[in-house]
């Protein structure tokens, strides 16, 4: 979790990079908090962590984050969706990540193979700025 801060200032860089709003640059810095947090907390056992590998790339007005772990094998729809209806004092704490993931960003997929590992690809279109109009 230590890296944590240090995945956020990456991110937030390459997003400014590619031109991307404060609004915008947020939305990506949330959905890579989380699922690096995931990655931590979920992909690896607590006394053997493991390496995560995030880059980026901007392209086609589609800013593009892949984040790769070598860990537990991680299939969505092994997550139940939350309930975001029930009061906050009977929700169960966690289980918003994903939702949050994919609510945030514009694509969202997840692959696996026994040698790449997990690999979770995140697109935000950029919007057009007046001199793409």
């Amino acid at each position: 979790l230590d890296a944590l801060a240090k995945i956020s200032a990456f991110i937030t860089e390459a997003a400014e990079l590619a031109g991307l709003d404060e609004r915008a640059t947020w939305q990506v810095q949330l959905a890579v908090d989380e699922a690096a947090t995931n990655v931590v907390q979920h992909a690896y056992d607590p006394d053997t962590p493991g390496d995560l590998t995030l880059s980026w790339s901007c392209e086609a007005n589609r800013f593009t984050i892949a984040l790769r772990a070598y860990g537990r094998q991680f299939d969505p729809h092994d997550v139940p969706p939350p309930d975001i209806t029930c009061p906050l004092e009977v929700r169960q704490v966690g289980g918003l990540g994903l939702y949050l993931i994919t609510r945030r960003m514009d694509e969202v997929r997840f692959d696996f193979n026994p040698q790449g590992g997990n690999l979770l690809t995140m697109v935000k279109y950029l919007t057009p700025g007046p001199r793409d109009e």
